[in-house]
């Protein structure tokens, strides 16, 4: 049986970041905060790249701003779409 995939907010990754960072200096083994974390190697290795050093709000304004950064390069790409097919139109090779 597999594990269901979770999808965490920046808000619990950087939680879980700070339980991991405590476990850790508290002389806990790695695998042993990796299982009480229900998390890979590679996902906090990976959080840890991305949200280290983060707190709980400027974690939430990243993902606001990657959130708004895709929105805006999806209407770039349409109008840039729509820009080209108006040329085609207008040069008459239709």
């Amino acid at each position: 049986m597999t594990k269901r995939r979770r999808r965490h907010s920046p808000q619990q990754i950087v939680k879980k970041l700070r339980d991991a960072d405590a476990m850790l200096n508290a002389g806990q083994d790695e695998a042993v905060v990796l299982q009480a974390l229900e998390v890979s190697q590679t996902t906090l290795d990976r959080w840890r790249k991305q949200y280290g050093g983060m707190k709980s709000e400027e974690a939430m304004r990243l993902k606001a701003l990657e959130d708004e950064n895709r929105r805006l390069k999806e209407i770039v790409a349409d109008q840039t779409l729509d820009i080209k097919m108006l040329k085609h139109l207008a040069e008459g090779n239709w």
